[in-house]
């Protein structure tokens, strides 16, 4: 099947894992289900959640489809000690218990129990330094714009996917992708030896390489521009608004492009999501920046913004 009707192949799912007042989401062949419940419980109750994978591994076998117990993994999110340790599948799974995760693999990106990306940054950087590894094996014979195309397919790709998720790194985080892409550029000029302790920013704006933080927060802000011109999923653009224009007249008023700014978050790592993320990289943005309505001209002069600001003062 293609990808329009294996998705219409498979609505179904939605329906049984809604019915249960849970939600789902579904990419390809990849299903995920979220549920949540009571952490201060000694022994939260899961019936529903087996009662809606028995009901999901009979669809399957109706409709010719496998359900892979061994691909199955559960995980649970939050700042706290799980209070579940096994998650019992029930008599449809052959009374097979999942133990829980403390990473999954999502679409080739790791989440961890607390959020805090580390495994995902560990495994970025073992990919990335066995990469340069690789590369530098083979430097001598590559001329300076083959090594700038490597560096770009093999280091900042594996750096730069689903980097809109790192919006709320620690620092200590940030400074080993920053690292990664460090090492990268001093491939590309052999700086080797006593040249191996030269700043490194002049090179990188000689590149036009954007540091890593400025990288982060030109996606973040492109997919802003993409929710506030339909051209986002709606589970995205649901989670922005515009913010309301106050009775009261004053100059800021006549900006319409600035976006709502929710409540300071509770938790710390609240405000590493997109709702909360997503104004504050947003608003400071010039307003010649914001207002622009070509997905082109608004990537062009968001670059450009942002070059400016990391090599501000930088010959």
């Amino acid at each position: 099947l293609g990808p329009l009707l294996f998705i219409l192949y498979t609505k179904d799912l939605e329906k049984i894992v809604t019915q249960y007042g849970f939600s789902i989401h579904l990419y390809a062949d990849d299903t995920q289900i979220y549920f949540a419940f009571d952490v201060d419980s000694g022994n939260p109750d899961l019936t529903n959640i087996q009662l809606c994978l028995g009901e999901i591994k009979k669809w399957m076998t109706l409709n010719f489809m496998k359900l892979n117990d061994g691909k199955t993994e559960f995980l649970d999110i939050g700042y706290y000690i799980s209070p579940i340790e096994k998650l019992d599948l029930g008599q449809s799974f052959g009374e097979t218990e999942l133990s829980s995760a403390l990473h999954a693999k999502n679409l080739g990106f790791y989440f961890d129990h607390q959020l805090d990306m580390s495994e995902q940054i560990k495994v970025i950087s073992q990919i990335c330094y066995l990469n340069l590894r690789d590369l530098r094996r083979i430097g001598s014979k590559l001329s300076y714009e083959l090594k700038i195309q490597l560096v770009h397919s093999n280091i900042l790709s594996v750096i730069d996917y689903c980097n809109a998720s790192y919006g709320g790194l620690t620092q200590k985080n940030l400074q080993k992708l920053q690292k990664l892409q460090n090492n990268a550029v001093r491939f590309i000029f052999k700086l080797n030896g006593k040249k191996k302790w030269e700043h490194i920013k002049p090179y990188l704006k000689k590149l036009h390489f954007l540091p890593v933080e400025f990288r982060i927060k030109f996606k973040i802000a492109l997919l802003v521009f993409k929710c506030l011109n339909n051209c986002a999923p709606d589970y995205l653009k649901e989670l922005i608004s515009v913010r309301d224009i106050k009775n009261v007249s004053l100059r800021l008023d006549n900006d319409f492009y600035l976006l709502k700014v929710p409540h300071p978050p509770r938790l710390c790592k609240t405000d590493a999501s997109f709702a909360y993320i997503a104004p504050h990289t947003w608003n400071p943005l010039p307003y010649n920046i914001r207002c622009s309505t070509e997905l082109e001209t608004f990537k062009k002069l968001l670059k450009t913004y942002y070059f400016e600001t990391a090599f501000k003062g930088i010959d």
